[in-house]
């Protein structure tokens, strides 16, 4: 199947599970990256524009992001929204110091995340709208989101493309070249970017994704990556389940 007509399937599925929920639209959280960019072109594509509210969620993040997210509303033609957490996240750090307890920096980088995630289901209880996810298949692979933060989603529209893939569709879908192909980053602190946190290039994520041959040391990354972050992947652990003995 070429990209192009995937992408019709991912706006089928996107029609019929909005029809399906009996809810009322979808609220996504937009960063100006590529992932959200083509998850909103495809979602307008599928339900039109009144049945999409994008959320912009600036936490002490540089300008340019929120700038490039407006571009990709504005190229869109998306209803949009801009909500500033910064307060919230330093009201929570500043509190939890008042506590004695000091965050480090990955806990830093993820509490803004789901701080985002909180505001985004808020709205979507709100105005009965499911949360749309952005998470690719070599993030999804890899774990490379956060656990109750952009990795919680009603549905995952783009978790079988690559990211390569992702960026090919996100021109096909009108996304502006120069925010496509812009370095991958989830702007959570300054020069922050996703392949040097993994530690592997999404080119090489990529063609191990597709079984193409990768350097050893890559796929030993790449593997390590999987297997530490499973967690993140299966279902919350439970116990056996309990079997009650009822006195006759």
């Amino acid at each position: 199947m070429k990209l192009e007509q995937y992408l019709t399937v991912i706006e089928n599925f996107i029609r019929d599970y909005l029809k399906d929920s009996h809810q009322q639209g979808y609220v996504l959280g937009l960063s100006g990256g590529v992932d959200s960019s083509l998850v909103a072109a495809l979602t307008k594509n599928a339900v039109g524009r009144e049945k999409l509210m994008c959320i912009m969620m600036p936490i002490d993040s540089d300008p340019k992001d929120l700038e490039d997210a407006v571009k990709v509303a504005e190229t869109l033609d998306l209803r949009y929204l801009v909500v500033d957490c910064s307060n919230s996240f330093h009201e929570t750090v500043n509190e939890l110091k008042r506590q004695g307890i000091t965050l480090d920096a990955l806990s830093l980088s993820n509490l803004k995340v789901r701080i985002r995630m909180t505001i985004l289901y808020a709205y979507g209880q709100t105005f009965k709208s499911l949360v749309l996810g952005t998470d690719n298949m070599d993030e999804r692979y890899t774990g490379y989101f956060t656990k109750y933060g952009d990795g919680a989603a009603d549905l995952l529209p783009i978790v079988y493309l690559t990211k390569g893939e992702v960026v090919k569709a996100a021109k096909l879908k009108g996304v502006p070249s120069f925010l496509a192909e812009r370095t991958p980053s989830a702007g959570l602190f300054e020069g922050q970017t996703d392949e040097v946190e993994m530690g592997v290039k999404y080119k090489d994520l990529d063609d191990f994704l597709l079984g193409k041959d990768v350097d050893p040391q890559v796929k030993e990354r790449i593997e390590y990556l999987h297997r530490i972050s499973e967690h993140k992947r299966a279902p919350i652990p439970t116990p056996v389940e309990y079997i009650r003995d009822y006195e006759k």
